[in-house]
């Protein structure tokens, strides 16, 4: 590659820093999971700019974005698509849904009924849909933002174990400190200037960062590491339940073996 992952990285993160104020952290785990395959559910208080950021991040990474409103009402094709009858033609047309994208931002997720979020279930595992029995891949990178509010519970439906465990990471952005809310006002007065962030890769530049990721290799011991956190989550008492195998391989897909040194600095 032209630039090392993380020169471009580096370059991601100030781009999205022009518009997300003090989200260092936040930033860098979403581009993480991004760019490990992963997809990332943001859980807050509404207003905390969870989309804001997500949409962000999608101009950054100059993808295909698209936005579904998630409410009790909506239906799975409404996500997926459908096959509609063409008077015209005398046959039926695939019309295909909103998750034909490169960054789909599920907002208020779980307030869909689960007949619905489970619609997205084999899209975030398999990257493709099926419909009417014909299966369709989605474009190449493919990654599922959700947010949604973990207090209101009102219309609201808990997300299944099976949904959860598809996403990487969990994570929310809390509220700024007087210092950045008074950045805020000064570099985004009273509107999101998205108009401002410049596109720092292509979907094509990213699917060469992910195979690039997949080159990382790490010793035995940090595999051991790796897994011994994971089989602690199963024995501790606080926990409902521990990270499943799947998300174990997840952590560590790309972990492959050190090779043998041979007094080069690797």
């Amino acid at each position: 590659m032209e630039q090392s992952v993380q020169a471009v990285v580096a370059a991601m993160l100030k781009e999205t820093e022009k518009i997300m104020v003090g989200k260092d952290k936040q930033i860098r785990l979403m581009v993480l999971s991004i760019l490990s395959g992963g997809h990332v559910l943001l859980e807050d208080m509404p207003g905390l700019g969870k989309t804001t950021l997500i949409k962000t991040l999608s101009i950054v990474l100059g993808c295909d974005f698209k936005r579904i409103q998630f409410t009790p009402d909506l239906l799975p094709s409404d996500i997926v698509g459908m096959n509609i009858y063409n008077r015209q033609t005398g046959g039926f047309e695939m019309l295909h849904g909103p998750v034909m994208t490169n960054i789909l931002l599920a907002d208020e997720v779980n307030r869909a009924i689960p007949r619905t979020q489970s619609a997205l279930l084999e899209a975030m595992e398999e990257r493709q849909v099926t419909i009417d029995g014909t299966t369709y891949p989605l474009p190449a990178p493919f990654v599922v933002m959700a947010t949604q509010n973990p207090v209101e519970s009102e219309s609201t439906f808990k997300l299944p174990a099976a949904q959860m465990d598809r996403f990487l990471i969990r994570l929310s952005l809390g509220y700024p400190t007087v210092e950045e809310e008074m950045s805020m006002l000064k570099i985004l007065g009273d509107q999101i200037p998205f108009d401002t962030i410049n596109p720092v890769v292509t979907p094509e530049k990213v699917l060469e960062l992910q195979a690039a990721i997949e080159q990382v290799r790490v010793s035995d011991e940090v595999s051991t590491y790796i897994v011994s956190l994971v089989q602690k989550t199963r024995d501790n008492p606080f926990l409902k339940a521990g990270a499943s195998p799947v998300r174990l391989v997840r952590c560590i897909k790309w972990a492959k073996p050190m090779p043998p040194w041979k007094g080069e600095i690797l």
